[in-house]
C-alpha cells in the first residue's frame, strides 16, 4: 500500500514514473482497460510509491514489475500532480537512459517507443508536461540522479 497523505482534503497518492529514452524516443504504455487510473490511455509508465520506499527504490522495484528491467542510470526530472477519478497522484517523475533487460509488458496492454520529434499521444496533462521538461532540460542533464526534495 502506498504512503497516503492529505493535502486539502484530497488523498494525495505519491507515485513515480518513468521515461526510459533511447535515440531520441520514449517508451509509453497502453494501460489496459481493467485499470482504476486512466483506463486505456496513454502514458508513461510507472506506479505507487510505498510505505518507507524513496523514489529511487521505487523507480527500480516498478521498473522491475511494469518492464522486466533495470535501471543502469536515471535522473530526476520533476515532480507534478495528476488528478485521476479516485485519487491525486504526486508523481516523481524520472529520465532513464540505460537499462538491462528485455522490455516485456507486464502490466500494461502494450508499451511501444515513440520519436520525441513528433507529438505523443499521451492522453496524461502531466504525462505532457513532464516530457516537455525533459525536451527542455534533457540535453543539459545527463549520468546525474537527483532526489526530488520532499520523499512524499
Amino acid at each position: 500500500m502506498a504512503l497516503v497523505i492529505e493535502e486539502q482534503g484530497l488523498k494525495v497518492w505519491p507515485c513515480v514514473s518513468f521515461l526510459l529514452v533511447d535515440n531520441g524516443r520514449v517508451l509509453l504504455e497502453s494501460r489496459r482497460l481493467d485499470k482504476p487510473s486512466d483506463p486505456g490511455g496513454i502514458a508513461i509508465p510507472g506506479g505507487h510509491m510505498e510505505a518507507a520506499e524513496t523514489p529511487l527504490q521505487t523507480l527500480h522495484r516498478e521498473m522491475h514489475e511494469e518492464l522486466g528491467v533495470t535501471a543502469l542510470e536515471a535522473w530526476f526530472l520533476c515532480t507534478l500532480h495528476h488528478p485521476t477519478s479516485i485519487e491525486l497522484q504526486r508523481i516523481h517523475y524520472y529520465v532513464v537512459p540505460a537499462w538491462q533487460g528485455r522490455i516485456t509488458a507486464h502490466e500494461a496492454a502494450s508499451v511501444n517507443f515513440y520519436p520525441l520529434s513528433a507529438p505523443l499521444p499521451l492522453t496524461v496533462e502531466s504525462d505532457t508536461v513532464a516530457v516537455g521538461e525533459y525536451l527542455r532540460v534533457g540535453a543539459q542533464v545527463s549520468g546525474v540522479t537527483l532526489e526530488p526534495q520532499s520523499a512524499v
